[in-house]
């Protein structure tokens, strides 16, 4: 097989990896918000329960969680899996598990907010939540991007994962062809494809951390 037809299959594989990328911050990234302000309620019970969500998600494996996902529901409610059930278990996993460190990650933009400028904007007049969405929040996205930059490139390559259970992305398309056709070209080739794509998320990101320079602490 030459390496034409080799990267043609490794990138259809990649546009799985691609999607379960997208999906993953399209569903992660705005779900850590309401988890991060349950981590600093003042609500004891909240607070606690938002804290074990964390622990489990942090503490666990990301392969062990998509496995739990893919299985508990056969195992525990008696449900049949789908061929769409692999997919499924997939996006769902990975969706908590970043939500998780992303709760994590604005928790300590949140906190890193002095506590003079929640007392100005009392002042102003401005309610609580004017204060957290046009105060806060503008500054805690500038603090926290590089740490999201990290996870989000994390993230890339952790796609490689869900090959764990079964699902068709670049990695286990790689492992094929180096299987079938003895060769070391097919990893060689992903590489070169997460180390692209993560290029060019690195330089989204940096393109973004210009555009807030309009702020400074």
């Amino acid at each position: 097989m030459d390496i034409s037809t080799m990267a043609g299959m490794l990138l259809e594989g990649f546009g799985v990896s691609a999607q379960v990328f997208a999906l993953t911050l399209l569903g992660s990234i705005p779900l850590g918000i309401p988890v991060a302000l349950a981590r600093l309620s003042r609500f004891k019970p909240l607070q606690l329960l938002a804290r074990a969500f964390i622990s489990v998600m942090r503490g666990t494996p990301l392969m062990l969680q998509m496995f739990a996902v893919y299985f508990a529901p056969y195992y525990v409610f008696g449900i049949q899996l789908t061929t769409q059930s692999k997919w499924q278990a997939c996006i769902i996993a990975f969706i908590i598990n970043y939500t998780a460190y992303f709760a994590e990650i604005y928790r300590s933009g949140i906190q890193s907010i002095p506590r003079g400028q929640y007392e100005a904007a009392e002042v102003l007049g401005y309610s609580r939540v004017q204060t957290f969405a046009r105060i806060v929040m503008p500054q805690v996205a500038k603090r926290i991007l590089p740490a999201m930059g990290n996870e989000i490139i994390t993230l890339v390559k952790d796609t490689s994962l869900a090959f764990a259970i079964g699902v068709a992305e670049m990695f286990s398309t790689a492992k094929a062809l180096v299987a079938s056709q003895r060769s070391m070209m097919p990893f060689a080739i992903s590489a070169l494809f997460y180390w692209g794509f993560n290029f060019l998320v690195e330089i989204i990101l940096g393109r973004i951390e210009k555009k807030m320079d309009y702020y400074h602490d």
